[in-house]
C-alpha cells in the first residue's frame, strides 16, 4: 500500500509521454489527458490520507507534473494562436522556475520543488484550459494562467529564500 501513490505518479509520467501519440484534441488525447490530471489528484490524496508521504513521492510527483505540462504544451501550442507577449511571459515564468530550482539547490544542497497552494491552483487552471478552449476566448485563458503562474513562481522563490518548505 505504501508505494501505490508513487506507482500512480510513475503511471502519470508514462501516460504523459504516451500523450505524444494521439492526435491533439481527439477522444484518445482527452482520455489520456484526463487520466494524467486525475492521477495527479489521486496520488496526493492517497499519500496524505494513509500518511505515506515521502520526499521521493513528492519529487516523483513534481517530475510527473513537469513532464505532463511539457508534453501538453508541445501538443496544444501548435493549435492555438498565442501572441508574442504571451510567449515572452511564458519564457519569463520558466526562467523564474529555473532560478527557483537553482536557488533551492544552492540553499539546501538538494532539488527543492515546493507544493504550494498557488502551485496547485496554477496546475488546476492549466489543466482545465484545454477543456475550456471551445467555451472561453483563448486570450482570456492565456492571461489568466500566466498571471496565476507568475504569482506562483515568485511566491515559490520567496518561500525557498525564507526557508519555508
Amino acid at each position: 500500500m505504501k508505494n501505490i501513490p508513487n506507482y500512480i505518479s510513475i503511471s502519470r509520467i508514462i501516460m504523459a509521454i504516451a500523450l505524444l501519440i494521439p492526435k491533439t484534441f481527439s477522444v484518445t488525447f482527452y482520455i489520456i489527458y484526463i487520466y494524467c490530471g486525475l492521477s495527479d489528484i489521486l496520488d496526493g490524496l492517497l499519500a496524505r490520507k494513509y500518511k505515506i508521504t515521502s520526499q521521493f513521492g513528492a519529487k516523483i510527483d513534481s517530475i510527473g507534473d513537469m513532464i505532463f505540462v511539457f508534453v501538453s504544451i508541445l501538443k496544444i501550442i501548435p493549435f492555438i494562436e498565442i501572441s508574442v507577449v504571451i510567449y515572452i511571459w511564458i519564457i519569463i515564468i520558466v526562467l523564474i522556475k529555473v532560478f527557483n530550482i537553482i536557488l533551492g539547490y544552492i540553499q539546501y544542497k538538494k532539488l527543492t520543488l515546493l507544493h504550494t497552494v498557488a502551485n496547485k491552483i496554477t496546475g488546476f487552471v492549466l489543466f482545465i484550459i484545454p477543456l475550456m478552449i471551445e467555451f472561453i476566448d483563448i486570450k482570456i485563458l492565456e492571461s489568466l494562467i500566466c498571471g496565476i503562474a507568475t504569482f506562483s513562481a515568485i511566491q515559490e522563490g520567496y518561500y525557498i529564500k525564507i526557508g519555508k518548505r
